[in-house]
């Protein structure tokens, strides 16, 4: 049982991580380097695995709700500041 849950975990962000492989193929505008497919993966991989350990280990249902909006934020925020810098962190390559 437990296998069968890590199996979307895993299989989602290589679906999401396919999005730009496949876009780099018919556009130039879409120009992702083997670094922003590792952080991206990263980021995601480890936003599945948090979100899989909220679900499993919290009971309350409001706590569960609020850790997996906050760790759903997090994630947001990061990817858009390393996509496009809304905060102008050194991070973003700006």
């Amino acid at each position: 049982m437990q296998k069968n849950r890590r199996i979307p975990i895993v299989l989602f962000p290589l679906v999401i991580l396919l999005v730009p492989l496949i876009a780099m193929q018919f556009t130039n505008e879409v120009h992702w380097t083997i670094t922003d497919f590792i952080i991206a993966g990263g980021l995601l991989f480890a936003a599945g695995f948090a979100i899989e350990i909220v679900t499993r280990k919290i009971k309350y249902k409001a706590y569960k709700l609020v850790l997996l909006v906050a760790i759903f934020s997090v994630l947001i925020l990061i990817w858009m500041e390393l996509a496009v810098g809304i905060f102008g962190t050194p991070f973003s390559g700006n």
